[in-house]
């Protein structure tokens, strides 16, 4: 074998190793996301679990967001590359940017990964409780907060609800026509009312 043979192999082996770790990570982080909901999941209890060093969790997924987001989620976003897109532009036009960004990521891969997720949830309540701080405080408190809006838990409790009831029409019970309709007449009927719950007057 010659040397460059050698160290491919070499190079082969460790990507095999870091994939080891890395699925290692996803299968315990969605029994502890389970178990102790998202807020009591620890970064340190999914490392044990997984039997790794807690510092492969932000070396490969970028921390707890992050593993949630594709252990449990199986978003295959970073959450703080999102939170960048959804704030990415003028504030008034927050609403939009949330409704298009989610619903090209789930048309992307047919509704499926939601499908299962919201499936999960009906059986598992503690699931439900992850995703509700998923939403509620890792995604839209963090929008809200740079918007500078009040009353944030309860417009971040709206734009999740939002978004997890379109989800379940779209992708789960397929009620028509808002089951086959493309991803700009979407858009168009839910930025509006997302832009409500974001900067608009509650009462």
């Amino acid at each position: 074998m010659t040397r460059v043979e050698q160290v491919n192999q070499k190079r082969r082996g460790r990507r095999a190793a870091g994939e080891d770790t890395r699925s290692a990570l996803l299968a315990a982080a969605r029994e502890v996301f389970v178990e102790k909901g998202y807020d009591g999941a620890t970064v340190r209890a999914i490392a044990a679990k997984a039997g790794v060093d807690a510092a492969m969790v932000n070396h490969w997924f970028g921390g707890k967001e992050g593993l949630f987001a594709q252990a449990v989620l199986q978003l295959p976003f970073d959450p703080s590359e999102i939170l960048k897109r959804l704030l990415d532009g003028p504030v008034d036009e927050a609403g939009v940017r949330i409704a298009r960004t989610f619903v090209t990521v789930w048309d992307a891969t047919g509704g499926g990964t939601f499908a299962a997720l919201i499936r999960s949830v009906t059986s598992q309540p503690e699931v439900a409780n992850a995703l509700k701080s998923f939403f509620v405080n890792a995604i839209f408190k963090n929008v809200l907060a740079e918007i500078g809006a009040e009353q944030r838990e309860l417009r971040a409790t709206l734009c999740a609800t939002q978004m997890v009831g379109l989800g379940i029409v779209r992708y789960v019970v397929r009620f028509e026509p808002l089951a086959s309709a493309d991803i700009d007449t979407v858009v168009r009927a839910i930025g509006p009312t997302l832009q409500r719950y974001l900067t608009g007057d509650l009462d």
